[in-house]
């Protein structure tokens, strides 16, 4: 299915692609976002085949575009602000393409698992930080693939070769605000269901990233499961041929079912 290209920003990266099923609607959505540790060399491409298998299944899918680490006007804070314009974006756009705005979950892989976590997160954020946005669409739920999901735990393990660093202009002794605005864990609970899917053998972001967020998530009160792939590496997840996506789109498929916010 063709994608629309729709610009939610006046800059060369402030766009997305929307796909929207066949039939009347109303849509539930997928934000889709891509990873590649928050650098320009990786874009939204990563994403095409899982998106063009949801929208085989009925679901609109919005993938988007950002800028990045290494774009003018990327990593802190114009990643971050991107990622959240684009997701709010959806609102106006809701009528034109008969979306379901109390049908949305995030799904990212990677650096864009971060991000997927962050948005369910962001209304936590405090108000004097420069990726403040007020009034965030709501989630129904989110899915983490290989997610990158606790900063402060990917710093200190060095991940992208200082990843965390670039993104955000520092680690957490130099720029502590930046930690506690765009980290997930951070800004828990979030009050949907999460899930996250990690393969064993992700030589990327190693599993244990996944275990400590859902270890971190289950505490403040969060519904979270992690599901272990065994033998599945860090790309196989974003795979549309592969059995970890199938087991993920079933997910995805649950989760959207009926709203999902626990308040």
């Amino acid at each position: 299915m063709q994608a629309i290209s729709l610009a939610y920003g006046s800059e060369s990266q402030q766009f997305g692609e929307l796909y929207v099923p066949p039939g009347p609607g109303s849509h539930p959505v997928v934000v889709l976002i891509h990873g590649g540790f928050w650098r320009a060399p990786y874009d939204l491409t990563l994403m095409e085949g899982l998106a063009q298998d949801l929208v085989g299944h009925g679901i609109a899918v919005w993938n988007i575009e950002y800028r990045r680490v290494g774009d003018p006007g990327g990593a802190w804070p114009g990643t971050l602000q991107d990622v959240a314009v684009a997701t709010d974006y959806l609102r106006p756009i809701a009528p034109t393409y008969a979306l379901d705005l109390d049908r949305v979950i995030s799904v990212g892989h990677s650096a864009g698992g971060h991000l997927a976590l962050w948005l369910a997160g962001r209304s936590h954020i405090a108000k004097t930080s420069q990726i403040f946005r007020p009034s965030p669409l709501q989630l129904t739920g989110v899915i983490s693939l290989a997610g990158a999901s606790d900063l402060e735990l990917v710093w200190k393990l060095n991940l992208g070769k200082g990843a965390a660093a670039e993104l955000l202009g520092g680690g957490p002794a130099e720029v502590g605000e930046h930690y506690a605005s765009a980290s997930p864990t951070a800004l828990l609970p979030f009050q949907i269901p999460q899930v996250l899917v990690h393969g064993d053998a992700d030589d990327r972001v190693p599993l244990s990233v996944s275990q400590v967020y859902a270890q971190q998530a289950q505490q403040a009160g969060d519904a979270v499961r992690l599901i272990s792939l065994p033998d599945t590496d860090h790309f196989e997840l974003i795979d549309a041929k592969s059995q970890a996506w199938t087991r993920t789109r079933e997910e995805i498929l649950a989760l959207l079912k009926s709203p999902g916010r626990t308040t």
